[in-house]
């Protein structure tokens, strides 16, 4: 029931009726079923007594088990209690606070929703990338909506969505999985796009979501499998009657774990509300040969060191705040995502990873077997910080001691300083975040459906994965040449499977190292911010000025989308710092100003 109402009138028919009545408001085992006058007391003294009035409708507490229990420290709920809480009238909300509805309503009132959605009304529809979903009026608000839906995703599932057109041209079909569908806009999309390329599964574990998502399927003219309707158009006609193609989604009820657990995919894509730790295992579990996982974290609080306890309980990492914040995100989520690859014998080629205001994405290739998952395990190691000029460092790789950690620093602040300047974070990913090859033909596939909104991104995206400002190089030759060397190789090996012959080890191996060739030289990690190091009372050079400083003193160099003022370089700190130094200019004191005032003046007279 959506917003409960009470009213006098409601009262005196209950009032007015023979024999014993329950409560509306309350389960059967809290209040057993009474006489009128005993319903009539304890609705005013209980429900009646804290309504919440809005628009001439009053809203009375509700004792029923409409609304979902948090699970308690233990992940135990307690049986038989539920938190009493109230309906909204304008939407679906639930409520368990007075005052919160309170503010809740006057949200609605500022937005112009005063009236409340009549029964049978059509939903709000939302159009992106040629997909309409339709949309929930609580839609934004995922923690009193199962359907949630957040625009500012958008590149996210851009980003998604190009890095699986990129597979599904090595090879195809390809069985994907969407696990958390919630409108299921995402699995829609490359059902539409890619059709007969992909063979798309969407699920989701509530039934609210589930049955949204057949809806949504329908209104794009696509057949969920299992259901019972044709999808129809506007003017009541099937699909199938107007000879329009039909793709074909499977929707199924399930969690996400479960279904991991049970079926092999060649594409999988983790978006919980929050972070994905929980379902990595399962990911890994059954993924083929080749194919990739990506991860979508949100849980922002602990990924950009606002809570360090936090990060240390999900993903293992020690961090603290630096400038390069993001960038150590991005790192820690692949490190997590290579230590679960690890145990189940796999490795992990990074191929994209992408750190923004709200979210981490992490795209990854799957290879099989402990010799690569070795591989991928080699390159988790420690970072030593200084805490003092942010200079940052990866140990060596070994058990064996030889120095501090501190004096692994280039800087020299823990010996010119009092106390300890240096820490340890991670562990983290010490490998590269990106693969040029695979990244070139992300901007293929965005330029061919018309994604104009990643498209700076991807090039940017591709200029640091190669460390150089050189725009030439985003359309290179060397990109059609990568495609196509790699489409083959892909080829090679699907035909090698579907003749019944298992890769034997060394055969394998050329496989992997064909992929492998596909990436450029590794780009420095990390990066420095300008504004971070700048020199006080010194004008700093233009951001493109200065990367041109950088590459004449013979340094790689780049912009990077972690940070707009970010550079990233192979430069030291002490370099970097030199080079800003020498360009800078030094800014008008008082005294020079003044004198300058006057002189002018003087010349005017």
């Amino acid at each position: 029931h959506t917003g409960i109402a009470l009213n006098c009138k409601f009262i005196c028919d209950f009032h007015s009726s023979a024999g014993r009545k329950s409560c509306p408001l309350c389960p059967e085992e809290k209040f057993k079923a009474c006489y009128s006058h005993k319903l009539r007391r304890h609705l005013q003294n209980l429900h009646w007594k804290v309504y919440v009035e809005f628009e001439g409708q009053r809203m009375c507490i509700c004792h029923l088990p409409c609304r979902n229990l948090k699970p308690s420290l233990s992940g135990d709920q307690a049986p038989g209690r539920h938190v009493a809480h109230y309906h909204c009238v304008v939407c679906s909300v639930t409520i368990a606070r007075k005052t919160d509805m309170i503010s809740h309503l006057k949200r609605h009132v500022n937005k112009g929703e005063t009236e409340a959605t009549p029964s049978g009304q059509a939903y709000e529809i939302m159009k992106e990338l040629g997909t309409n979903v339709q949309l929930l009026p609580n839609h934004t608000t995922p923690q009193k909506s199962d359907t949630y839906f957040n625009r500012k995703m958008k590149t996210n599932r851009q980003l998604v969505f190009c890095s699986l057109a990129v597979l599904a041209e090595e090879r195809n079909p390809l069985e994907c999985l969407d696990a958390f569908g919630a409108t299921g806009i995402m699995g829609l999309q490359w059902a539409k796009h890619l059709r007969n390329a992909v063979k798309v599964t969407i699920t989701d574990i509530s039934d609210t979501c589930v049955k949204m998502i057949k809806e949504n399927c329908e209104l794009n003219h696509i057949r969920a499998e299992g259901g019972s309707r044709v999808p129809r158009g506007p003017d009541g006609t099937s699909s199938e009657a107007k000879g329009v193609s039909i793709a074909t989604v499977e929707v199924a009820k399930m969690d996400a774990n479960v279904i991991m657990h049970l079926r092999p995919f060649d594409y999988i894509h983790l978006d919980p509300y929050g972070t994905a730790v929980n379902y990595l295992d399962a990911a890994f579990r059954n993924i083929r040969n080749l194919g990739i996982i990506s991860v979508t974290s949100t849980d922002t609080g602990s990924l950009y060191s606002k809570s360090p306890n936090v990060t240390l309980r999900h993903y293992g990492c020690h961090i603290v705040r630096t400038e390069y914040y993001k960038e150590l995100a991005a790192r820690m989520v692949v490190a997590t995502v290579a230590r679960a690859a690890a145990r189940c014998n796999k490795g992990i080629e990074v191929l994209l990873a992408v750190a923004l205001e709200h979210f981490v994405l992490v795209v990854v290739r799957v290879l099989r077997g402990p010799t690569q998952a070795d591989e991928s395990a080699k390159k988790l190691r420690k970072l030593v910080h200084c805490q003092w000029c942010e200079e940052r460092v990866f140990l060596k790789q070994g058990n064996m001691v030889d120095v501090s950690p501190p004096d692994t620093l280039p800087c020299n602040c823990h010996g010119s300083l009092p106390g300890k300047t240096a820490v340890q974070l991670g562990p983290l990913w010490c490998g590269p975040l990106f693969n040029t090859g695979f990244l070139r033909r992300m901007l293929s596939a965005a330029v061919q459906h018309s994604m104009d909104d990643i498209q700076p991104l991807v090039k940017t995206l591709i200029c640091e994965s190669e460390c150089t400002t050189l725009k030439s190089l985003v359309h290179g030759p060397s990109a059609l040449t990568n495609q196509v060397e790699c489409g083959v190789v892909i080829k090679t090996l699907q035909s090698g499977e579907e003749s019944g012959k298992r890769k034997t080890g060394e055969e394998s191996g050329n496989v992997v190292k064909k992929l492998k060739s596909d990436a450029s030289l590794e780009h420095p990690s990390f990066y420095y911010s300008i504004h971070r190091h700048s020199i006080k009372g010194m004008n700093m050079p233009k951001l493109n000025k200065f990367l041109q400083y950088l590459t004449e003193a013979g340094f790689r160099v780049s912009r990077t989308h972690f940070d707009p003022t970010g550079v990233r370089t192979d430069a030291t700190l002490e370099q970097f710092k030199s080079v800003l130094t020498k360009y800078s200019v030094p800014t008008y004191t008082n005294a020079t100003a003044t004198q300058t005032s006057v002189s002018m003046q003087k010349t005017v007279a």
